[in-house]
Formats: C-alpha cells, sequence, structure tokens
C-alpha cells in the first residue's frame, strides 16, 4: 500500500488585528478587497480604502480595547486547528494551519510552509459554514489567486460550505439547549443571529441566506425549538439584510418578551463580533428594554464540532 500523501489542510478564516497597532493596517486590507466592496475606480481603491481605515481605525480601537486590545480570532483558529490535527492524527500525514484573509497568517505565507514541509495536496476549509462571495469566495478567489503564482503544482480540494454538516448542527443543538437551561421553566425568545451582507449580494445570486435557512431546519429537527434569523455587524450606506439583530431585541421588548437567548448562528469562535456586539451591546440593550439576556457559547474546539471538520476532511483527501 502506497504511503499517504502529506496534506496540508487550510483553515480560511477572516482574520482579525490582535494588537492596537495591527487594526489600521487589517482595516485597510478590508478596504482593498474589490471583489466584496467597489470604492470608485480601481487604482483609486488604495487610496480610498486608506482613508476610511483612518476614519474607522478610532472606534475600532474602542471596541477591540474592550476585549483586550485585539481580535483572539487567530488564537482560537489556532485551538480549532491544532484539536483538528490532533483528531487526524494516525488518519493519514496532515499538516493543520490557519489562514487568514486580511490579517497573518496570510494565505501566501501558508502556502511557503506547506511546500518547505513537502506537503504534496492540500485541502481548503472555510470556517464559514453558509457561503458567500463575501466570505468564503473572497478567501478562494485569494487561494486561487497565490496557488497559480507558485512555481509548484499543488492540487488542492476546494470544500465550498456545509450548513447541514450533522456534527455542526448536532453542536448548535447543544448550544441551545445549554442556553435554555439557563432560563428554567420560563418562556425564552430563541434569536439566530448571523453576520449581515449587503442586500444586493444576495440579489446576484449569493446562496447565503439560503444556507442560513438550511441550518435552521435541521437544527429545529433536532430541538424541536423555533427561533427567528436576524443579522447583525452593519456598517456604510447600503441596503444590508435584515432584520437587524438591534431592531429584532426592540421589537421583542414591545411584544412583552421577558427572556431572550441569542445563537451566533454564523460564527463558529469568539471574535469582536460575539464578544463585544452580542456578549456586551445586544445584552446591554436587551436588559435596558427590561428582558433577561443571555448568549450561546460559541464552538472553538468543541469535540463534537471538531469531529464534523476531521470528517469533512477526511471525505475530500484524495
Amino acid at each position: 500500500m502506497a504511503p499517504a500523501k502529506k496534506t496540508g489542510v487550510l483553515l480560511l478564516n477572516l482574520g482579525g488585528p490582535e494588537q492596537p497597532a495591527d487594526i489600521k493596517p487589517f482595516l485597510v486590507n478590508l478596504f482593498s478587497d474589490r471583489q466584496i466592496i467597489r470604492l470608485g475606480p480601481a487604482l483609486l481603491q488604495p487610496l480610498i480604502a486608506r482613508i476610511i481605515a483612518h476614519q474607522r481605525a478610532p472606534k475600532s480601537m474602542a471596541n477591540y480595547a474592550r476585549i483586550g486590545g485585539g481580535s483572539p480570532i487567530l488564537q482560537k483558529t489556532r485551538e480549532q486547528a491544532r484539536a483538528l490535527a490532533e483528531r487526524l492524527a494516525g488518519e493519514g500525514d496532515f499538516l493543520v494551519r490557519p489562514c487568514m484573509r486580511y490579517w497573518h497568517p496570510f494565505v501566501h505565507e501558508v502556502l511557503i510552509e506547506f511546500l518547505e514541509a513537502g506537503v504534496e495536496q492540500c485541502i481548503a476549509l472555510p470556517l464559514y459554514p453558509h457561503y458567500s462571495i463575501a466570505t468564503t469566495g473572497s478567501s478562494l478567489a485569494d487561494l486561487a489567486r497565490h496557488l497559480k503564482q507558485t512555481h509548484h503544482t499543488l492540487p488542492c480540494a476546494i470544500i465550498r460550505s456545509w450548513p447541514e454538516q450533522p456534527e455542526y448542527i448536532a453542536t448548535l443543538a447543544r448550544r441551545v439547549e445549554d442556553g435554555l437551561a439557563l432560563f428554567p421553566n420560563e418562556e425564552v425568545r430563541l434569536i439566530y443571529s448571523a453576520h449581515s451582507l449587503p442586500q444586493r449580494f444576495i440579489e446576484e445570486g449569493d446562496p447565503y441566506v439560503k444556507e442560513l435557512n438550511a441550518t435552521i431546519t435541521a437544527l429545529e429537527k433536532l430541538t424541536g425549538i423555533r427561533g427567528e434569523l436576524c443579522y447583525q455587524s452593519r456598517s456604510g450606506p447600503v441596503t444590508w439584510l435584515g432584520p437587524s439583530t438591534p431592531d429584532t431585541i426592540r421589537r421583542l421588548a414591545e411584544e412583552g418578551a421577558k427572556n431572550l437567548l441569542i445563537l451566533p448562528i454564523s460564527f463558529v469562535s469568539d471574535h469582536v463580533e460575539t464578544l463585544v456586539e452580542i456578549d456586551m451591546d445586544y445584552r446591554n440593550m436587551a436588559q435596558a428594554l427590561g428582558m433577561r439576556c443571555a448568549s450561546t457559547k460559541a464552538l472553538n474546539d468543541d469535540p463534537v464540532f471538531i469531529e464534523g471538520l476531521a470528517k469533512m476532511v477526511l471525505e475530500n483527501t484524495p
């Protein structure tokens, strides 16, 4: 039997600034991505991106300061990578690494490591369960560009999305059950908070909302509990997916809800959107409106969730 080929696993994620000095260059990278946002003529976009980053940096710094000055997303993704590598040990020769879109480690840095380590094939596993051109699409396009630029032929299997992956759904279901246990014998309203997108993406065929609904359908089959979908993290003068999470919280308060559980459905690790927006801002808003509010724990390196990632890797290993 031929020995297994050395396989590199890329855990694709957005990335985030690890310290205050990283925030402005991180924002420049984000706003320079013309695939997700077009800022004037292509030649001027880098300049416009720097101007916007300069304007946005103080607010972003204030938010990150509330959780220690930087994003934990790389740390959490590294923990996921370590757990996945441990699970795959004995299944083959795997090298698992985080690969961020807008901050280190960038795809070219990880590909260099793979080639130096003798990786013969790779698997791109987005840590976005639901495909969108703004997340998975941008990361995969970036990966394709850099694979093309290398002087080596490195076959790469692509996992496009996984909205109904059984272990992912099972982990979400357990999170819902654990969250509801915080409100024994009380009526609780459940909301699924997903990262918002410009509405035009959906109108142009982006499957993000369809895949979110597929996750919700699978989840509610397990839990038997109905929730409602809303969207967070809007910015900029465009039409965004709605209803927004803040609007939903206000409406539920007007309807007389007393207890609220928020499940961050499109996020698989802790970062600024879960730790600041949900755990601080939305919770404070709900409490000010007379509701008790809790949020479910992020998936992070939960063993059942990691098992789901491992199954996807093994199913896609040539």
